[in-house]
């Protein structure tokens, strides 16, 4: 009997024991609660109307979280994201506006992006500067160059010829679910495959649990922060495509301060900024409690600053409690 019940509750053991399932569950679980407290003060925010809303409010916080995560898993950091998505919505915008094919714009949006990523990754990889100060210098650089592109200004609508642009990155929809939502659980596939099921995966984890043993056991460290930067700036770039698809125009000030809310998305769902831990699935998780923070506090009529400060006591009890357990363990 007893090797029965062992039987049967090994499998659950085994999966709250995988690599950061355990913050992903308790945090889960405090997702339902929260979402709970918001439809019992308001029942509108579990309506159909409103998770359609929330879907779209989760998809761009899914897809930096992603970039970010990578970046934290390694032990770094990076603060140009924000900029990156601004960048690349002034860039495709400012192109399709002109009359350039979508198409083309993408592309060379596609390689300013990345430059910036290529950029990160060779500074703290290569040159041993410190992620924050070369992500600094970056972000404020992808910010200039968004401000340069037309001049100064925001964007005239980006035209009927790239209707089929904006359908594809927000506006078209599946099952009555805008794309944007799709895009992401597309993204979320492909890179939670690369981390969980490659070798670069395991050398992106090697890496940030210890960079010295990574070097002496074969691992080309500067190749796996470089690819993480990279990744980081791609999906700020599909970001940046989805804010210029929604909103038709391109807008200077897009993405400030997104760079924090990817930190969030990763850290809250258990994503550790001292590298080496944490699970893609959390970043869905975290994102999602960031979005439904803002959309039920928004619902119950909080003003900003208390939504704010919620979610930056989040954040902080979530970094907190995974320096008090690394501190435990070791």
């Amino acid at each position: 009997m007893q090797e029965i019940g062992t039987k049967n509750i090994n499998p659950f053991i085994r999966l709250f024991r995988m690599r950061g399932m355990g913050q992903v569950i308790t945090v889960s679980g405090g997702l339902i609660l929260l979402c709970l407290a918001f439809w019992w003060i308001n029942p509108r925010f579990l309506g159909q109307a409103n998770m359609h809303n929330l879907l779209r409010q989760i998809a761009p916080y899914v897809i930096i979280g992603i970039g970010q995560s990578y970046v934290l898993i390694t032990g770094n950091i990076d603060l140009s994201i924000g900029s990156v998505i601004g960048m690349s919505m002034m860039m495709s915008a400012t192109f399709m506006s002109k009359g350039v094919n979508p198409y083309l714009a993408i592309v060379i949006t596609l390689a300013a992006a990345l430059a910036v990523g290529l950029i990160n990754g060779v500074l703290v990889a290569n040159f041993t500067l410190p992620p924050f100060i070369a992500t600094l210098g970056t972000m404020t650089i992808a910010r200039g160059v968004a401000q340069y592109v037309n001049k100064g200004r925001n964007t005239d609508l980006i035209g009927a010829h790239a209707d089929k642009f904006s359908r594809f990155f927000y506006y078209g929809d599946f099952i009555g679910i805008f794309n944007a939502f799709w895009i992401a659980l597309v993204l979320w596939l492909v890179f939670n495959f690369i981390l969980s099921r490659t070798q670069t995966g395991r050398h992106i984890y090697s890496v940030g649990s210890n960079i010295e043993a990574s070097r002496m056991s074969g691992v080309n460290v500067p190749n796996t922060i470089i690819k993480v930067y990279l990744v980081s700036s791609f999906c700020s770039f599909v970001v940046g495509l989805i804010y210029c698809a929604q909103a038709r125009i391109g807008t200077m000030e897009a993405g400030n301060a997104h760079e924090l809310y990817a930190v969030a998305a990763s850290v809250i769902g258990g994503i550790s900024p001292l590298g080496g831990q944490g699970i893609l699935l959390g970043t869905v998780v975290g994102a999602t409690v960031w979005a439904a923070m803002q959309n039920g506090l928004s619902i119950i009529g909080a003003p900003i600053a208390l939504r704010n400060i919620s979610v930056g006591i989040i954040v902080v009890i979530s970094v907190l409690a995974d320096v008090i357990i690394r501190r435990r363990k070791a």
